[in-house]
């Protein structure tokens, strides 16, 4: 089976390199999938036309649009797109990620990709917030993309929560892992899973003299190992590629990647939005903003996006 049949790609107009585009072509000659470049425009200037005729200001606003589709089509000048079907949209919209997230429900797409910028002197990638709008809500796969290459026979790390008392943990542990392997099959790169599990508080071993934070973390690291290997085994992933590690999972999973030299990441984001989102954020949003490769996350089944068409 493909990894995925439809690819939505969000071009970048203030970039020469696209790096979502060659992403996006890359995974379409492996995949067969059709692709749908994608870009969203909008002049605040516009809004100072209001006494401007409505059809002078539909002229303005076409002449912008059709401006943007001339670019599109000279751009895909420079790239090899034989043998796959492309479409291009050019939407006006103040704000991005909806027209993103719009455009990708209504074409039915299964997967979103746009690229990141790597942040000035460090080796993490800078998320905007359209970014973190399309992690939160968008209903699809979002990939982000950096320049890493996808060499053949690679590295996919999928970062999974083993114990998980409730059945959506469950589920999306296996939605995460199902989508690494498929990506992994078009990719033919080996299938990594991590599972961070937090070691024993120091208020304990502070305030109980007798407490043995050895044995504690040993029961504990056993714990999670036998989970990760329970949840491996219908999906036939070897136990060289199992890894429990102690830490936080924005601390665990980044060092796992560079280790490894993975090209890409998989990981199950909830779409927690408002006050909470503010307040907590999500484990995925820690993790992402230290990882130097390709990210892919993965909705919950059933998820159902706040943006409406």
């Amino acid at each position: 089976m493909s990894c995925v049949a439809k690819i939505l790609v969000v071009l970048d107009p203030n970039t020469v390199e696209q790096k979502a585009l060659n992403r996006a072509l890359h995974l379409a000659h492996i995949s067969g999938a059709s692709v749908t470049l994608m870009l969203s425009i909008y002049d605040f200037s516009y809004e100072m036309t209001t006494m401007l005729a409505a059809s002078e200001r539909d002229a303005m606003r076409n002449s912008l649009l059709n401006d943007r589709k001339v670019w599109i089509n000279d751009l895909l000048e420079g790239y090899n797109t034989e043998g796959i079907a492309i479409d291009t949209q050019v939407v006006w919209h103040n704000r991005p990620f909806e027209a993103i997230i719009e455009t990708a429900i209504q074409g039915q797409h299964d997967i979103i990709v746009k690229a990141t910028h790597p942040r000035d002197g460090l080796a993490s990638l800078f998320f905007t917030p359209t970014d973190w709008h399309l992690l939160r809500k968008a209903p699809c796969l979002v990939l982000l993309v950096k320049e890493h290459d996808w060499p053949q026979h690679g590295q996919v790390l999928a970062a999974i929560h083993t114990t998980g008392e409730h059945d959506h943990h469950r589920s999306l542990n296996d939605r995460i892992t199902a989508t690494a392997q498929q990506f992994a099959t078009c990719l033919q790169a080996d299938v990594h899973l991590v599972n961070a599990f937090p070691g024993a508080p120091i208020t304990i071993a502070a305030e109980i003299p007798e407490f043995d934070s050895s044995n504690y973390r040993e029961a504990i690291a056993a714990n999670h190992q036998q989970a990760l290997r329970e949840h491996a085994q219908p999906f036939a992933i070897a136990e060289q590629f199992l890894h429990v590690e102690e830490g936080l999972p924005e601390q665990v999973i980044p060092t796992l990647a560079e280790q490894l030299d993975a090209e890409l990441v998989v990981l199950g984001t909830i779409g927690r939005t408002g006050f909470t989102a503010a307040l907590l954020g999500n484990t995925a949003e820690h993790v992402i903003e230290h990882i130097n490769c390709d990210l892919l996350a993965v909705k919950p089944e059933g998820f159902q996006s706040p943006i409406k068409v």
